[in-house]
């Protein structure tokens, strides 16, 4: 108990940037590696940050978002046409009810793309107009998301799979914290590093945190083709040294982890981040082996990542 007091102390003012108040029952890090942290204060105009927030949002955001934008222009567009008179639509085929609107409908959609089939054409100044600003509107909007295309297509991320839980297990003659990650895709990752960090309250400090970094037993691989079983010790300058279960519970122990590596498509290095925070760690408990081996060489089967096994 005394080594770790020793321990603890000499990691004063090692803080990773997240601030030593502790917030109750909150993790610092979520599992997707974004900072549980909300900005207030920010000016309007700036808070949206567009080109970020289009960037980095999930795919299916994006993609819902630009066949909205797409679908409600051209509702925005059929209702100009509908107000000034299907007159000004030479070659439609009804004017009346619904059908007239929804021939102004697809008549926009050909507009906005500058597709023009040439059967539906705008008719006076009024709706010559419209249909320029439109086709002006269109290309711009194109243009706009066909460079947002690429750039997130272009853009190089690590997809790092974490294993939904760390593991207290035996190591050795004592124990260690472990946990395991693998390449989600199938490009190629080269001089892979690993570094882990722990924050935890003191007992006698509840609302005020402590940061250390973990002493791991490897911390960089040059290939990374398998899984890779990320191991601490837990010795006696271990800040989880003499813990017992409850006691990590109790000082709402997070361990952060974070990965770099050289993405071989991109020539670029990539980073990725996770943690675990007290109730996600598994004491007692060993994970189950992911690679198998035939006479072609090894299988890895990703799906076991989580696979471990109590003892």
């Amino acid at each position: 108990m005394i080594k770790r007091f020793k321990a603890q102390q000499s990691a004063n003012g090692n803080d990773l940037g997240l601030g030593t108040n502790s917030a109750i029952g909150r993790r610092s890090l979520n599992k997707d590696g974004s900072f549980n942290v909300t900005r207030s204060g920010v000016p309007i105009l700036r808070s949206f940050e567009t080109y970020h927030r289009l960037i980095s949002m999930s795919w299916t955001r994006f993609n819902f978002l630009v066949a909205s934008l797409y679908f409600f222009v051209n509702i925005f567009f059929a209702i100009l046409y509908w107000a000034i008179g299907l007159e000004g639509l030479q070659g439609i085929t009804t004017r009346l009810g619904w059908d007239g609107f929804w021939e102004s409908f697809f008549f926009s959609a050909q507009t906005l793309t500058t597709v023009g089939y040439g059967r539906v054409s705008p008719v006076g100044n009024l709706a010559n107009s419209i249909a320029a600003v439109e086709s002006m509107i269109g290309l711009l909007g194109f243009a706009l998301a066909t460079g947002l295309l690429y750039g997130r297509f272009s853009r190089p991320e690590a997809k790092i799979k974490y294993s939904e839980n760390a593991l207290i297990a035996p190591y050795k003659e004592g124990k260690a914290l472990m946990f395991r990650i693998v390449n989600d895709r199938k490009n190629q990752l080269i001089e892979v590093e690993a570094a882990a960090s722990l924050s935890m309250t003191l007992p006698n400090q509840p609302n005020s945190r402590q940061f250390f970094n973990l002493k791991l037993e490897l911390t960089k691989i040059n290939f990374f083709p398998l899984s890779w079983t990320i191991v601490h010790a837990i010795t006696e300058d271990s800040p989880l040294f003499g813990l017992t279960e409850n006691e990590v519970l109790e000082q709402s122990v997070e361990v952060i982890c974070l990965i770099k590596a050289f993405d071989d498509t991109f020539s670029q290095v990539v980073y990725s981040r996770s943690s675990y925070t007290a109730p996600e760690i598994i004491w007692d408990a060993k994970f189950v082996p992911m690679t198998t081996f035939n006479a072609n060489g090894a299988i890895l089967h990703v799906d076991k990542i989580n696979s471990h096994e109590k003892f």
